[in-house]
């Protein structure tokens, strides 16, 4: 019953980077004809902002179509009701058809999740400004969709912070952090990366989101990032002061976002945390190369010996992610380095060879078999953000220019500060 077509539009922005223009124009018409947006499904609030706002922005931006522009602002229209809760935190699963909106079930008592709600600056900012064009007088209600966003960061920079850490888990009622979780993996993770990246699109002028990612940084410095006995560094998850070494495959974007970061901080600093995200995506890269087939597990563990492995059975499994890639992506492009690429490339010949098959690519449910068992799914961040990565690190720098353009959590490219671009 909720939205269709999540493929068809994380994978808009690829094609049209790639000049894929028949099955670009496929998709085009696809969206102007069969993209229903009046659905009564539930939502992930967090997935429609990224894979499908995220990627009707992009193309837009990229193309300068209009039919992007208005679907991802009739779509941001449908998600405003989530954000009617006591703190305007909102809630992460909303009715599209409804507007009745209510938290996971699985989160702890009713929370919201930080990298949820945290992960909304971008995307909102970028629909905020286009319904500022007359044409989009009547959709009025969209320009307050900046407030919304501006007030979720009010909230967290008011409520205590344990050590300067961001917990998972916030009350969307009492606005007070519901246990103390912290990882920069699942659940935490993009909410820092926009803050890096909010200061980046704002041409650098968001000094507040530039000022809490560096106290953020700092506090993961200081307690979460620790070098194993085999001198592998890595950033634990933290459990009310108790650390859990362990770390996710999605925590690895984070050697990538630190390296973002770095470009823009006092020369010592700036060295220290280009050191630290080599060093991070070092790690994970050893994820990939001590499993059997050279694709890294959904988890990895430091602890009784092992390290960089998966230790239990039920993190062994690989679905096609994108962020060690990304990270690679960054890194070469950040310093030029070749052993990026021909980490990329040791990650194309992987996916070709356990991976592909007849009706594209599928994830596999253990990392560490030669034969392995498919999953019989291809997400839509396989061909949104894994191949994109793949592709703009085998490009040219100026092929969508970090100088230029931001990308989403789903890696669409949002333009920076806009002066090139008068919608």
């Amino acid at each position: 019953g909720g939205l269709r077509g999540a493929t068809v539009i994380d994978a808009l922005d690829t094609l049209y980077i790639m000049e894929l223009e028949e099955e670009f124009q496929e998709a085009k018409q696809w969206v102007e004809k069969s993209f229903d947006l009046n659905v009564n499904g539930e939502a992930s609030l967090f997935e429609v902002n990224i894979r499908y706002i995220g990627g009707l922005l992009a193309t837009y931006y990229l193309t300068g179509e209009e039919v992007f522009k208005s679907k991802a602002l009739e779509l941001g229209e449908k998600l405003l009701p989530a954000f009617n809760t006591p703190t305007g935190i909102p809630r992460g699963v909303i009715n599209l058809g409804s507007g009745m909106s209510w938290s996971w079930g699985w989160a702890s008592a009713g929370s919201s999740i930080l990298a949820e709600f945290g992960t909304l600056h971008l995307e909102f900012l970028h629909l905020s400004e286009l319904s500022g064009n007359p044409v989009f007088a009547e959709k009025a209600t969209l320009s307050l969709l900046s407030p919304q966003v501006m007030n979720i960061r009010r909230v967290l920079s008011r409520v205590e912070k344990p050590q300067g850490l961001y917990p998972n888990f916030l009350s969307p009622v009492t606005g007070s952090w519901v246990q103390h979780h912290v990882s920069i993996g699942g659940l935490g993770d993009s909410f820092y990366e926009y803050l890096i990246k909010s200061w980046l699109m704002s041409d650098k002028k968001d000094s507040e989101a530039k000022k809490m990612y560096d106290d953020a940084l700092e506090a993961i410095e200081k307690h979460l990032v620790k070098k194993s006995a085999g001198g592998l560094t890595y950033i634990a998850e933290w459990r009310g002061g108790i650390l859990d070494h362990k770390m996710g495959h999605l925590a690895c974007f984070s050697g990538g976002m630190i390296a973002l970061g770095a470009q823009h901080g006092a020369e010592e600093t700036r060295q220290r945390h280009m050191e630290l995200a080599a060093e991070i995506t070092s790690t994970c890269h050893e994820s990939y190369t001590r499993s059997d087939t050279r694709l890294g597990p959904e988890a990895f563990r430091f602890d009784a010996g092992s390290e960089a492995t998966a230790t239990r059975l039920s993190e062994r499994y690989y679905i096609l992610r994108p962020e060690v890639v990304e990270s690679y992506m960054y890194l070469w492009r950040l310093t030029h380095d070749p052993k990026y690429r021909l980490w990329g490339w040791e990650v194309v010949q992987a996916l070709e060879k356990h991976c592909r098959v007849e009706a594209g690519f599928s994830g596999i449910r253990d990392v560490y078999t030669t034969t392995p068992t498919h999953d019989n799914m291809q997400q839509s961040f396989f061909l949104a953000e894994t191949l994109k990565y793949l592709y703009l690190l085998f490009c040219e720098d100026d092929v969508l220019s970090l100088e230029d353009w931001v990308f989403n959590t789903e890696a669409h490219p949002l333009p920076i500060n806009h002066t090139d671009f008068k919608a």
